[in-house]
């Protein structure tokens, strides 16, 4: 049977300190994944949110160029004079 060796307290607080340090890790890389799937499903709620609304503003445009359309036909709109021209239409028949 082989001797039976005693280690250092040194060596003991070596061991229990590496110890100590990879259990610490191991709770903060738990941590840091906790909170990056939080985040992330914060990010991705805040896109979704962004991008209903931006599909209601297009819907909104247009029905409002429909709404402007079948008062006042087809046409151009001119933001900068604040004017609209309407499209005359030529019907020629050949």
């Amino acid at each position: 049977m082989a001797k039976e060796i005693k280690f250092t307290e040194e060596e003991v607080g070596k061991i229990n300190s590496l110890r100590q340090d990879v259990s610490n890790l191991f709770v903060q890389l738990g941590q840091l994944q906790v909170e990056k799937r939080r985040r992330v499903e914060e990010i991705e709620n805040l896109e979704n949110e962004l991008l209903n609304k931006h599909s209601a503003l297009v819907q909104n445009e247009k029905d409002m160029f429909s709404e402007l359309n079948g008062k006042y036909g087809d046409g151009n709109y001119d933001p900068s004079s604040n004017t609209f021209v309407p499209v005359s239409e030529n019907k020629e028949t050949k």
